[in-house]
């Protein structure tokens, strides 16, 4: 297999649908990532909760009521939809006959109906979705429970399979949310952990970095990452994180 040596273990700032075209075909073993927090959402085109009231709760004096300073989040859902099926096509081609994509995308309900991501997900060989059983949060919107979960899709090719004993594992993961990461919306590394701990993988690829948290659990395991965001913020924080982590670790 031809590993893209140049890109291992960095963290590349730029569009991930440009500098994957840089990535030859099959090259990348495993793919976690979540789309940013505030396109998950599309938040300020939301009919749903969203942001629109001034209300935010954790994010109430957050940049993310404003946008993030790299993102688009007022796009349309439905070209949200075929960007992100442009971008799921784009990771299926980098990905091995026995690789797989960990592909986190929240639910939500837009004008009284729930988006149940089949718009972005269908066609694709999704072979198992994952509960992951966070926190509970705030919820303002009356017609409908306080969501306290998010779907993690396993997105496998025919030959993926899972390592030793990791078959064992249910598919609802209770992981609580990091709430003292510097990023709006962060992984958990423990959640990160069980992903890359469950797989062969040598290769981790991350296209929405955002703040480290899928290097950090390349390095937890000593596998190899790419880290790839568009934001020049993320880029630098997340390099930090993970200069600072290798740092902590090398004293013990």
């Amino acid at each position: 297999m031809r590993y893209p040596k140049d890109y291992l273990n960095k963290i590349i700032c730029g569009d991930c649908l440009e500098i994957s075209k840089n990535i030859p075909n099959g090259s990348i073993d495993l793919i976690v990532t979540s789309p940013p927090y505030n396109l998950t959402y599309n938040l300020k085109n939301s009919t749903g909760n969203g942001m629109k009231d001034g209300r935010g709760g954790k994010w109430a004096n957050a940049a993310l009521q404003k946008g993030y300073s790299h993102y688009d989040d007022c796009m349309p859902h439905k070209e949200y939809a075929k960007w992100q099926r442009d971008f799921l096509t784009e990771m299926m081609r980098l990905t091995p006959e026995n690789g797989a994509i960990f592909y986190n995308h929240k639910w939500r309900v837009q004008a009284g109906l729930l988006q149940d991501r089949q718009d972005i997900v269908s066609g694709f060989p999704v072979r198992q979705i994952i509960v992951w059983k966070r926190a509970g949060g705030l919820n303002f919107n009356a017609g409908y429970f306080l969501p306290t979960y998010e779907v993690i899709y396993l997105i496998a090719k025919p030959k993926f399979k899972l390592a030793k004993k990791a078959n064992a594992h249910g598919d609802i993961w209770e992981i609580p949310q990091e709430m003292k990461n510097g990023h709006l919306a962060p992984f958990p590394v423990r959640l990160i952990d069980r992903i890359v701990s469950s797989t062969n993988a040598k290769v981790i690829l991350d296209p929405f970095m955002g703040s480290g948290t899928t290097a950090i659990s390349a390095i937890n395991f000593k596998r190899n990452y790419i880290g790839i965001d568009i934001s020049p913020d993320y880029c630098e924080s997340a390099k930090k994180r993970i200069k600072q982590y290798q740092s902590q670790i090398k004293l013990f």
